[in-house]
C-alpha cells in the first residue's frame, strides 16, 4: 500500500442514495422473527428487508385499511 493516494480527481460514487436515518421502532416479535427468517435465507441483513419492504409501501403509494371490531 502507498503512504499516500492522490484524490483530486475522484468522482463521487453515484449509486450512493440518500442517508439512512436511524429511529427506534417497536415491533411485534412475529414481525422480527418472520423477517431474520427471511435474513437466514437470503443472506440480507433483517433490517434492510424491512426497508425495501416500507420503500416497495412508498413507491406503490400502498394504503392500510384499518377496521376496529364495535
Amino acid at each position: 500500500m502507498r503512504e499516500e493516494y492522490d484524490f483530486s480527481n475522484a468522482v463521487k460514487n453515484p449509486y450512493v442514495g440518500k442517508l439512512k436515518q436511524q429511529i427506534t421502532i417497536r415491533l411485534d416479535e412475529q414481525v422480527i422473527d418472520y423477517f431474520k427468517k427471511m435474513s437466514e435465507e437470503t443472506g440480507m441483513p433483517y433490517q434492510n428487508i424491512i426497508n425495501y419492504y416500507l420503500l416497495d409501501c412508498v413507491k406503490e403509494k400502498k394504503h392500510m385499511e384499518v377496521a376496529f371490531a364495535k
